[in-house]
């Protein structure tokens, strides 16, 4: 099922939760909807099914306007993250909930709702779990539940909100890559918010970063992670320093010292790259050099954090975990992978990039 979305708004009071979004999502894509608190993922997720309505814009389902249909009507399936199972009804019952309260006319035989939940409990890695009630299972085996009764009505679209949010570190990670798999299986148009970097680009065929309402970059996991379009997503995403740096003659300068890196244009600008996308350097003509305040070991590297310009700026890189490096000690080092946006390129503003060293 296709879906598109038509400069789509949702205001609470003043408040814009959701300012003229425009989004097209292919059939069978899993799209991650990925953002900070507050950056209207979850809003927008409700608008797609039907549990808010838009205060302005269209949502067309194929080549039907969906916008103020129910949300039975738009026939969509929901995970929610705290899994809202019913207590007093065994797992086979919660799966086939959806199946039982449909008008009659519509509504399968017990024996064809009972076959249509062993079937999903089987898809889920659950079976013979049917007589079994939630607070027997596991956190991750209720999730797996609640995805089980979203796909028994059969949905259009499979709508997930944070669905690994109430989970321990590991449970999470399992989960995920089967969620990957089985929406690989079922072929489901699948949309999922989170706020964890990490899953989305883990999970999605394509990312969605929202920022205070509006839509800051949607792309792969590689396109998002490798060319942030904006500041914003360049700091959200991974890990980012940043240094505010000028351009004058097709140099970059930070204050009075060359930095070692080229660019067209003048003027101030930030300058941006990632701790791991640098390389050390020893009796540079045109580097970033400072003194090291400090480190700690993050997985295979030791992260070492560097004071730059007596105490003006701080930046992160990351070293070998041999590195001799110590607090106190002067180390100089060039960004390998870089990007440059002119000042003024805020959060909420469309950024003025000025070049890309990749």
């Amino acid at each position: 099922m296709d879906i598109r979305i038509e400069n789509i708004s949702k205001t609470f009071g003043q408040h814009p939760a959701v300012n003229s979004v425009s989004l097209e999502i292919r059939s069978g894509e899993l799209i991650a909807l990925l953002g900070p608190s507050g950056s209207g993922k979850t809003t927008l997720l409700r608008l797609i099914a039907g549990l808010e309505h838009p205060t302005g814009g269209r949502i067309f389902f194929g080549d039907e306007d969906a916008s103020r249909k129910s949300v039975q009507a738009r026939n969509v399936g929901f995970v929610f993250q705290h899994y809202a199972l019913f207590k007093h009804m065994s797992v086979a019952d919660n799966i086939g909930f959806g199946l039982r309260v449909r008008p009659r006319a519509q509504r399968p035989s017990r024996r064809e709702i009972r076959a249509r939940a062993e079937e999903l409990l089987d898809l889920v890695q659950l079976p013979g779990y049917g007589e079994r009630f939630p607070a027997q299972l596991s956190g991750g085996q209720r999730q797996r539940v609640a995805l089980a009764r979203a796909l028994a009505i059969e949905p259009r679209v499979l709508l997930l909100d944070e669905p690994f949010g109430a989970l321990d570190a590991k449970v999470r990670k399992d989960l995920r890559r089967w969620l990957r798999e089985l929406h690989d299986k079922t072929g489901h148009t699948t949309i999922f918010v989170t706020h964890d970097q990490e899953e989305a680009i883990e999970l999605a065929d394509r990312v969605v970063v929202l920022n205070k309402g509006v839509i800051e970059q949607v792309g792969t996991p590689d396109e998002i992670y490798d060319t942030p379009a904006s500041p914003f997503v360049h700091q959200f995403i991974g890990e980012a320093s940043s240094l505010p740096v000028t351009l004058s003659n097709g140099e970059v300068w930070l204050a009075d010292r060359a930095t070692g890196l080229r660019s067209e244009g003048n003027g101030e600008a930030i300058l941006y790259f990632r701790p791991n996308h640098i390389e050390v350097v020893e009796g540079c003509s045109g580097c970033i050099a400072g003194v090291v305040v400090g480190s700690r070991r993050v997985a295979d590297t030791r992260r070492v954090e560097i004071e730059i310009g007596a105490g003006r700026h701080r930046v992160e890189i990351d070293l070998p975990v041999g590195h001799p490096a110590g607090e106190g000690s002067r180390i100089a080092f060039r960004p390998t992978r870089w990007r440059l946006y002119l000042s003024g390129a805020s959060e909420n503003a469309a950024p003025r990039k000025v070049a890309v060293h990749a």
